[in-house]
């Protein structure tokens, strides 16, 4: 939430509000000159707390409190998102046995981490003869970690590269009990 779009003090322009006071209780519709008043009283600011609704609702605290409470609020909803990633490992066609199952962990890693992986097998000189054989590294990852991944569409051929794109299976919440 942007705290710039809170109005405060003699900057709200409405000729009444519903206030709420310091201790959280509602007074009901008051007139905003005694709603600056009682703020002032109390040595606090009025903020503009629900500019939408009739009368808008108007709250007597101090600013930087809801400032700080704010940025709170908006630092945990923040927490709780999980912000997925294309990760791109790539590989050749004429890759070792023990190459092969090294890019293979880190794949696992990658998709159990939530992330999507990109799989790239590139192609030099004589082997774009035989795309078969990047086909087939495409897979056989794909064999290997069909209990965690999907492929999101097909795999697909571009100039000297073939692509497949994996994305994490959903976890099923019954599996969790």
């Amino acid at each position: 939430m942007d705290i710039r779009r809170y109005r405060t003090n003699q900057y709200i322009r409405v000729p009444e509000v519903r206030l709420i006071d310091e201790k959280g209780e509602q007074v009901g519709v008051v007139s905003i000159a005694v709603a600056l008043q009682k703020a002032r009283d109390a040595g606090q600011d009025l903020i503009e707390i629900a500019p939408q609704a009739k009368p808008p609702v108007c709250k007597i605290m101090d600013f930087s409190k809801f400032r700080y409470e704010m940025a709170k609020k908006e630092k945990e909803s923040k927490k709780k998102q999980k912000n997925m990633q294309l990760k791109e490992v790539r590989l050749r066609t004429r890759i070792a046995e023990n190459d092969f199952n090294v890019k293979l962990k880190k794949i696992r890693d990658f998709l159990e981490g939530g992330d999507k992986v990109q799989i790239t097998v590139m192609f030099s000189g004589r082997e774009m003869q035989h795309k078969d054989l990047g086909l087939a590294v495409l897979e056989k990852v794909q064999a290997a970690v069909e209990d965690i991944a999907v492929v999101e569409g097909k795999l697909s051929s571009m100039g000297t590269r073939s692509f497949a794109t994996l994305t994490p299976k959903k976890k099923d919440s019954k599996n969790k009990k």
